[in-house]
């Protein structure tokens, strides 16, 4: 399974409560948006299969459909990808998927830090600290823990606006 798998942290949020309802602020709009249209143009990902799941949070959800929007996609929610679900039911998750397409999960800190590092180091630990609206690309025959390469890290301020506009 070479397929890729991304995972996204939502763009920024605005202040609000309760937690789940938070919605993206104007700045998380527009990260979100450079970031879309940046995924539009890589040639390189084969994203007329992409499967796009998003936390069931406001600020995730907003996130996924203005990612689908630019890909012409849908967007799955998927109810264990909030920001304090234990990474390892995710990778239980993902070793149960039984479709070889290429996968992108828009959650939240911590635990898209904690997933990768649980991914590529195999250990919660050491995960990778996430910009808002940044998505780090691995790849894995298997997607288990320890098992992957972190093959790139994009953050909305490493895409230029003829890139990501």
């Amino acid at each position: 399974m070479a397929e890729p798998l991304l995972i996204m942290r939502h763009g920024q949020a605005a202040a609000g409560s309760p937690d789940p309802d938070r919605r993206l602020s104007e700045q998380g709009q527009r990260e979100v948006a450079r970031m879309g249209a940046w995924l539009a143009t890589r040639g390189d990902l084969d994203l007329t299969r992409l499967r796009l799941l998003s936390s069931p949070y406001r600020r995730a959800r907003q996130t996924a459909d203005r990612v689908a929007e630019a890909l012409g996609l849908g967007v799955e929610t998927l109810a264990l990808i909030t920001p304090d679900d234990p990474p390892d039911a995710v990778v239980d998750w993902l070793l149960d998927q039984a479709d070889d397409r290429p996968l992108m999960l828009v959650s939240h800190m911590p635990l898209v830090g904690a997933l990768t590092g649980l991914l590529v180091d195999g250990r919660a630990d050491r995960g990778l600290g996430f910009a808002t609206g940044a998505i780090a690309e691995l790849h894995a025959d298997v997607r288990a823990a320890g098992c992957a390469r972190l093959t790139r890290v994009t953050a909305p301020a490493d895409v230029s606006d003829q890139e990501g506009m």
